[in-house]
């Protein structure tokens, strides 16, 4: 005790609420810390996610092989393969087929990145769902997106 510390109830004042302020300080310290390393790994897991689906594609192939069709992680056609059969066929037949086989090519994809996601970020994680979500409306919305040159 000092000369200067008024003595309350046995206690130098101040002294015993230093205590539980200090307690009190350490265990937000220890919660800042477990939301700051929270916050660091989801966007590790979210970094790691990212680059991952960005490496995706998705493929197909026609019942009879003569169309295989490569989509990218954005559902786009990167590569139509096309066999000779295809010659003997009307071409509306064969753009119909083309239809089909990206549509195949997508839902692999999102298979793919359905699996990507549920292994990065879990099954029940709020984020996978929204991510998921939007890959099904975008890629539901290409399927339906009517020839510009028509």
């Amino acid at each position: 005790m000092t000369a200067t510390s008024p003595v309350v109830g046995g206690e130098v004042a101040g002294e015993g609420r230093m205590w539980a302020d200090e307690a009190a300080l350490d265990a937000t310290q220890r919660r800042l810390d477990e939301w700051e390393a929270s916050f660091a790994d989801r966007a590790q897991r979210a970094s790691a996610l990212a680059a991952r689906v960005g490496a995706l594609t998705g493929t197909a192939h026609n019942a009879d092989g003569s169309v295989e069709v490569t989509v990218d992680s954005a559902g786009l056609l990167v590569d139509l393969r096309l066999d000779e059969r295809v010659r003997q066929q009307s071409a509306a037949h064969t753009a119909r087929q083309v239809l089909a086989t990206t549509r195949a090519a997508q839902a692999d994809l999102l298979r793919r990145i359905t699996a990507a996601t549920t292994e990065t970020l879990g099954e029940d994680n709020p984020a996978a769902t929204a991510l998921l979500d939007s890959y099904r409306r975008r890629l539901a919305a290409e399927q339906g997106t009517p020839d510009i040159g028509r």
